[in-house]
């Protein structure tokens, strides 16, 4: 898997385009692709599906903001 394409994902994220972000993510089955999906169904309000993505991830909801976990996806791409 191309890294570059989750990064697009968040950047979509980050310009509060949850659409696209959701359309990249879901055609991949990794646990980076996994953890921003369930981040996006978390910031969406859909915790169910979100705790879905979140195991599929091998992580669990975080009780930090939307904003502090994007960040801490976006540091973990940039160090792969």
């Amino acid at each position: 898997m191309n890294i570059d394409i989750l990064i697009d994902a968040m950047e979509r994220d980050g310009m509060e385009d949850w659409e696209a972000a959701h359309r990249i993510v879901q055609h991949w089955d990794t646990p980076e692709a996994n953890w921003i999906h369930a981040y996006l169904h978390r910031k969406e309000g859909d915790t169910w599906n979100a705790n879905y993505w979140y195991d599929r991830a091998n992580r669990v909801m975080p009780g930090k903001s939307f904003e502090e976990e994007a960040e801490e996806i976006r540091n973990f791409l940039d160090n792969l």
